[in-house]
């Protein structure tokens, strides 16, 4: 069938096919689909040009079931025919742009638990540094462990599950490839995307140190611990941090209680605290965002956090550490949306 299928479909020149495909992702985006472009990579000499991502196109390209299938898909990640490309937790969904617009799904299975915890175990004191970590820039040693053909991060072959709408049925058709292909591609711009789809958290590996120095470059200067703002951290890489800011504490005299038998006075009012209406939870939010009937761009956007935040949040267990704006945000949003607001 599939050797039918290459020698009989009719050809489409790459220029038609972009005209095809922007027509049929306006409907889709007419009908609410939230699309993520790979884009055009022809400019680049490598298809993956960060440690992480040619790291990823390294192990897949060793592996013999795939090497030989693989660069059929080279061509179509250059020339941008991967229209859109999503990587939430054990999930990969494509559109890739052929004679056709093709859909792929594929899923991969999540790191075992025993695999994490060696490499947590392993890497125990020897990374402390979060954006180190990301930009790959901590020693060969470490790095080695977390990228072991066998017992490191990236998924193996039986671990992975490929699905193609086209009419091709080989295990790993050219639009499967180019998705392969183009994973590597978004490694380079956000490399914890990798820790999620194995559903791991990359600050397991962080050393037990404070959370300033962890963020930040370990090195000093003059002195002073070089940080980068919680904030910052949460554009360049999409993850949100609670400020651990100590309260300051008050010089204020406390009022003596009044004196037996004699009126009380009406002391100065301390201003009451509103208690806080809303839990930061995965479920909490995901049924805030449900409520809201928001997609999670779209709710990103009212709280201020890029998507990517969202969806970590959606997918960790138990309560968040979450900025105290984006809690006064969420509180406001369910306040807004409560059924006797």
């Amino acid at each position: 069938m599939s050797r039918y299928f290459s020698q009989f479909a009719p050809y489409v020149s790459v220029a038609q096919r972009r005209i095809n495909a922007q027509k049929q992702l306006q409907k889709l985006q007419k009908k609410g689909r939230v699309i993520d472009p790979l884009g055009e990579l022809s400019h680049r000499t490598k298809i993956a040009t960060s440690f992480w991502g040619h790291a990823w196109c390294k192990h897949l390209e060793s592996f013999s079931d795939y090497s030989n299938r693989l660069p059929r898909g080279r061509t179509y990640v250059r020339n941008g025919s991967v229209l859109h490309l999503a990587i939430t937790p054990g999930r990969i969904e494509a559109l890739v742009q052929g004679s056709s617009l093709y859909e792929q799904t594929i899923t991969i299975s999540a790191l075992p638990a025993a695999t994490w915890k060696t490499l947590q175990s392993r890497s125990q004191g020897k990374i402390g540094s979060l954006i180190g970590l990301l930009q790959g820039k901590v020693s060969d040693e470490i790095m080695a462990i977390v990228t072991h053909q066998d017992d490191g991060l990236f998924p193996k072959p039986k671990e992975i599950k490929l699905a193609c709408s086209c009419p091709d049925y080989a295990g790993l058709c050219k639009h499967l490839a180019a998705v392969l292909y183009g994973i590597g591609a978004r490694l380079d711009r956000r490399p914890e995307l990798l820790f999620q789809l194995r559903g791991v958290d990359h600050n397991d590996l962080i050393s037990a140190v404070d959370p300033a120095i962890a963020i930040g470059s370990s090195a000093k200067a003059s002195g002073r611990r070089r940080t980068l703002d919680s904030s910052a951290l949460g554009d360049v890489f999409g993850i949100d941090l609670e400020s651990d800011s100590a309260p300051v504490a008050s010089t204020a005299r406390s009022i003596p209680a009044p004196k037996a038998n004699q009126p009380a006075k009406s002391a100065a009012k301390s201003p009451v605290k509103k208690p806080r209406l809303f839990k930061a939870t995965a479920t909490s939010i995901r049924k805030l965002r449900t409520r809201l009937d928001l997609t999670r761009p779209a709710f990103a956007a009212k709280l201020g956090v890029s998507a990517q935040s969202v969806v970590n949040w959606e997918t960790k267990g138990g309560a968040l550490k979450l900025q105290a704006a984006s809690l006064d945000r969420l509180q406001s949003l369910a306040r807004e949306s409560a059924p006797d607001a």
